[in-house]
């Protein structure tokens, strides 16, 4: 039995995305050519991996073994390219400058801080709260050295000439639900919702697309608002329901009443860190402050 690595991811993504469709949007293909892969991938494995249901693509018995196999695939890519970025036998000294986000801020790198000062006192860590295309024209410059990244279920495309991408953190969307409001079982329970939407850049308002998608119509939204601390105190106010990422939710204050509720289907955002690749760069500061976000990334996951 030969059954393709690339077409186990396929069906991952079909999995984690809900359906044909959206994992067609995840993963810049047609629909076609994501059942297509499918089709391939059922013959190559003699089994039948996919249920069609209105609510989405449910994976089989068999389909659950592959699946699997293509998350420890995933998994052992990761760490291998985890590895790769932390090779370097440099003693870390200067200054590096990181622009990022404010859920990471608070959750992966103000922890480090105290860390670093013990553990690398030659480096000197700048942190810089900015907006993702800013952050990204400054690391083109060189004045930024590290670049933290948001994506929805894996949608970051490659990086570009001279960039690398190192994955940090797989972090699961959660519904945060109004107080009085009862705590949804399923996906099909958000229909009649009213959501407040999020900044069209982020990663949370591809998140309440794809959900739009997976339900099979529009979601009612009122207003729109691009800092998830505000989204957690509108949602205690009553204004919505929203989806946010772990991180957002556990490093936040969630108001009394509100209920935070984790559904299969949901999918996950994913943090990457972004460096330039050049003869000299990443320093060997740059390297050590990457390796110790990843450590801190996989207490994070462990916990």
């Amino acid at each position: 039995m030969d059954i393709s690595a690339h077409r186990i991811a396929v069906l991952l993504a079909v999995h984690r995305a809900g359906g044909v469709v959206a994992a067609a949007d995840l993963l810049h293909l047609s629909p076609s050519a994501v059942s297509q892969q499918i089709r391939l991938l059922e013959n190559e494995a003699g089994v039948r991996v996919l249920d069609r249901t209105p609510a989405g693509a449910v994976l089989t018995d068999s389909g659950r073994v592959l699946a699997e196999a293509a998350e420890r695939i995933e998994s052992e890519l990761t760490t291998a390219r985890r590895e790769l970025a932390l090779i370097d036998g440099d003693t870390p000294t200067g200054t590096v400058r990181i622009g990022t986000f404010a859920t990471a801020i608070r959750a992966l790198l103000l922890p480090l801080l105290s860390t670093l000062e013990e553990s690398l006192p030659g480096i000197e860590l700048v942190i810089e709260e900015s907006e993702e295309r800013a952050a990204l024209g400054r690391l083109r410059q060189g004045t930024l050295d590290l670049v933290l990244l948001e994506r929805d279920s894996h949608t970051l495309p490659a990086p570009p000439r001279a960039m690398n991408d190192v994955p940090l953190l797989d972090e699961s969307w959660l519904v945060v639900v109004p107080p009085g409001q009862a705590a949804p079982s399923t996906l099909s329970d958000l229909v009649r919702a009213t959501w407040i939407d999020l900044d069209p850049a982020t990663a949370g308002a591809f998140a309440l697309a794809r959900l739009s998608r997976q339900l099979g119509t529009p979601l009612s939204t009122r207003h729109v608002v691009d800092d998830y601390d505000v989204v957690l105190a509108m949602v205690g106010q009553g204004l919505g329901y929203a989806i946010l990422p772990e991180l957002a939710v556990h490093s936040g204050v969630v108001p009394d009443g509100v209920v935070v509720s984790s559904l299969p289907g949901l999918g996950t955002r994913q943090l990457v860190v972004r460096h330039r690749v050049t003869r000299t760069e990443p320093t060997s500061a740059a390297r050590a402050v990457l390796e110790a976000m990843l450590v801190r990334a996989q207490a994070l996951e462990m916990g």
